[in-house]
Formats: structure tokens, C-alpha cells, sequence
């Protein structure tokens, strides 16, 4: 079954998301839509190096409410700052440290980062420790690190690393 089927979210996710891009409900749309979700994840799996394990689904929905009221809060704080011109701006990189291990956690942090207005993802350590972020107007470095460690990486490594 696991040859058949080796990402069964990732297959519904898929279909889903087709089926919002499309913006139809037909049903050669949905057969697609599930044609899609599955042949990508099989034809992917080898490229995934282990397996995706939620072990906090509640902790992953309220990531994702946190997540997307931090894009639409950072479009408008973005979008002011502007508007007031680029002489009050205060961009600068800030290092974050990290406590996440796994891949899969770490690439997540560093997405949700760069897809939140203001801020962008600009290296990884070699050693995997630490993350540069690069922020467009940047007042208190302190609070940025720990508003990215609570906000995002701590739900991140209770979802994907933390056993329950």
C-alpha cells in the first residue's frame, strides 16, 4: 500500500490545491486534480529521504492561522513603510539560532520567513545552527530572534521533532 500510496496528505493537499487553482468543480477537474495528487508523490518518493510524521496536527492549524495573519499584517506594515520612504527604513541581518534539527522543520522556517512580508531568509550555517535573516526595517534584532523562535520554530519543532 505504501508503494501505492506513499504520501497520502500530500496526495489530498494536492488535489485540493488543484482544484483551487482551476477555481471548477467538475468532475474531469477533481479526477485530474487526484490523478495529479497521486503520481506526484510517486513519482517523487525517492527524493524523500524520510518520512513526514505530524505529530501535532492541532499545533499545525494554528501555525497556519499565525502564518497567514503574519502575511497579511507584514503586506500592510510593509506596504506603510513604503509609503513613509526609504529614509526611516533600518534593513538589517539578523541571526537567528536554531534549536530545529530536522531538514524538513529547518526548510519550513526558513519558507515561512522569506514568505512573510519584510523579512527573507538569507543563509543557513554549515553547521545548521544558525539562520541569517535579512529584514527591511528592524528596530529591536532582540525581539525580532525571539518573535521568529516563538511564532514559528517552537510550533515547527512540536509538529515535526517533539514527541508527544
Amino acid at each position: 500500500m505504501r508503494r501505492l500510496l506513499p504520501h497520502p496528505l500530500l496526495t489530498a493537499s494536492l488535489a485540493i490545491l488543484w482544484l483551487l487553482l482551476v477555481n471548477r468543480l467538475t468532475v474531469g477537474h477533481v479526477v485530474l486534480g487526484v490523478l495529479f495528487g497521486w503520481v506526484i508523490p510517486v513519482v517523487t518518493s525517492s527524493f524523500w529521504p524520510e518520512r513526514i510524521r505530524i505529530r501535532h496536527p492541532l499545533v499545525l492549524l494554528r501555525f497556519l492561522i499565525v502564518f497567514v495573519i503574519d502575511i497579511v499584517r507584514g503586506s500592510f506594515l510593509v506596504a506603510g513603510l513604503i509609503l513613509r520612504g526609504p529614509r526611516r527604513l533600518r534593513p538589517a541581518f539578523v541571526e537567528v539560532p536554531l534549536a530545529l534539527e530536522t531538514d524538513l522543520a529547518i526548510s519550513l522556517l526558513a519558507n515561512t520567513i522569506s514568505l512573510t512580508p519584510g523579512t527573507v531568509s538569507a543563509k543557513l550555517s554549515a553547521d545548521r545552527r544558525t539562520l541569517i535573516v535579512h529584514t527591511i526595517d528592524t528596530g529591536d534584532a532582540a525581539a525580532l530572534v525571539v518573535e521568529i523562535r516563538q511564532r514559528y520554530e517552537a510550533p515547527l519543532k512540536k509538529i515535526f521533532e517533539q514527541e508527544e
